[in-house]
């Protein structure tokens, strides 16, 4: 029989357990920081009507969609995010969910794109939204939960960049280029990519703009200065359009709020030059960076959505949201060495060196797992220094030594392997010890 080549797909990849271990503890960390502030969790199918997923992002994501016919005929795709099955989901369950809702989905999304550094093709999203409300206080807590969440990951040094659609909007209705909105925001959207004059290029070529205009709206991306400075050029710059206006005073309360609750002009930025290139997004917009990888990209981003459920409703619901694109954090967390070479759940390992004694190992292990702590022992009874080297090599931050003199005595001796100290300890508080 022809063996064959095992191999992975560009752009899939499998998960070690040094990988796998901070994957799962990042995803834990954002389903609790989610439902500390009242998101419920959800899920939905990986696979949905190709209707359903089209014509909902931008060209690019309906070019990088998987789709495929099934043999019923039906014409299908693989979700590309995790915010269009949700206003698919909310019209369909609107009436057993009640308004507002807030929900976290935290699942597997799939883009046929250019795989780079932290993108893949099938990656993770870490996504929370609220749904039925326009108040600008679910604004201010989507900027709050991004915050908090980035702290409760470890990172101290990111910024929020935060924006309004609204303001752009306004600008472009003011230089009378209203049916131009969305290639200009496309391109304005690649502004950190490639450039000043590229995006001027591109507005030419896909929106018509002539070099005057594109300076114009550019002009958004050079204004400098705090928070407070930048909110009043942009309100000069907005001044006389409606919708500009609004979307003035909706960054201005957002910032107040942000400052009333500790966050600084360190980690919250105003910056004018984000449009996320999505088109359903309406208002508030958000990317957060990591000061430490400069040109890494986003890691968390989102926004108002307040016209989506419109493709499935009569009386369409207003959204707001972001993801966390966790795959890429964790390329990011891989560069800054935020991640330990840890192979094993658990931190706790017990050699099983004295063929008579599984019983006894059986038994301090229990004890310890009942205050919640994770051990393994080792399967074969062998040389100590051999089962050691093992738990060297998995990361394992404790190991239990109990032969039969220990045992005799009703004590063991646990070996801190990453401080390289060890203490004798009674068997009778061993859960005890661990549970401090």
């Amino acid at each position: 029989m022809k063996k064959i080549t095992p191999r992975t797909l560009k752009g899939f990849r499998d998960y070690l357990p040094e990988t796998m271990i901070p994957r799962r503890k990042i995803i834990e960390t954002a389903a609790r920081i989610y439902q500390s502030y009242g998101f419920s969790p959800i899920d939905t199918p990986a696979l949905e009507y190709l209707e359903i997923l089209t014509g909902k992002g931008s060209d690019e994501t309906d070019k990088q969609l998987y789709s495929f016919q099934d043999k019923g005929g039906r014409d299908l795709g693989m979700r590309f995010d995790l915010t269009v099955p949700l206003a698919r989901f909310v019209s369909q369950h609107e009436n057993e969910l009640g308004m507002p809702f807030k929900r976290f989905h935290i699942a597997t999304v799939w883009r046929g794109e250019n795989t780079q550094a932290g993108r893949y093709r099938e990656f993770m999203q870490c996504d929370f939204d609220t749904i039925g409300t326009l108040n600008i206080a679910a604004d201010i807590e989507t900027t709050l939960v991004i915050y908090e969440l980035m702290r409760a990951i470890g990172f101290e040094n990111f910024t929020i960049h935060l924006n309004n659609r609204k303001v752009l909007s306004g600008l472009l209705e003011k230089l009378g280029l209203e049916e131009q909105t969305v290639p200009v925001l496309r391109a304005l959207d690649k502004i950190a990519k490639i450039g000043y004059e590229k995006v001027k290029e591109e507005m030419a070529e896909t929106a018509g703009l002539t070099s005057e205009q594109a300076d114009a709206v550019l002009k958004l991306t050079t204004l400098t200065g705090t928070n407070a400075e930048i909110l009043e050029q942009i309100a000069e710059m907005a001044a006389g359009s409606e919708k500009g206006e609004e979307g003035v005073s909706d960054l201005r309360q957002v910032l107040a709020a942000a400052e009333a609750v500790g966050i600084s002009d360190k980690n919250l930025k105003l910056d004018v030059s984000i449009a996320r290139g999505l088109d359903y997004y309406t208002g508030t917009i958000w990317e957060t960076f990591l000061d430490d990888l400069p040109g890494f990209g986003s890691v968390c981003s989102g926004g108002r959505y307040d016209n989506l459920t419109g493709m499935f409703m009569k009386n369409p619901l207003p959204g707001i949201g972001a993801s966390l694109g966790l795959d890429r954090l964790l390329a990011g967390m891989e560069q800054l060495g935020m991640l330990s070479d840890v192979k094993t759940a658990a931190p706790v390992f017990i050699p099983y060196f004295d063929a008579e004694k599984l019983t006894d190992y059986l038994k301090i292990a229990a004890a310890i797992r009942a205050e919640g702590v994770g051990v393994e022992i080792y399967p074969d009874p062998k040389k100590l220094k051999t089962q050691l080297q093992y738990a060297d090599r998995k990361g394992f931050r404790y190991a239990i030594i109990a032969g039969a003199d220990e045992l005799s005595r009703g004590v063991c001796q646990v070996k801190d392997l990453q401080e390289k100290t060890q203490e004798e300890v009674e068997l009778a508080k061993i859960g005890e010890y661990f549970r401090k």
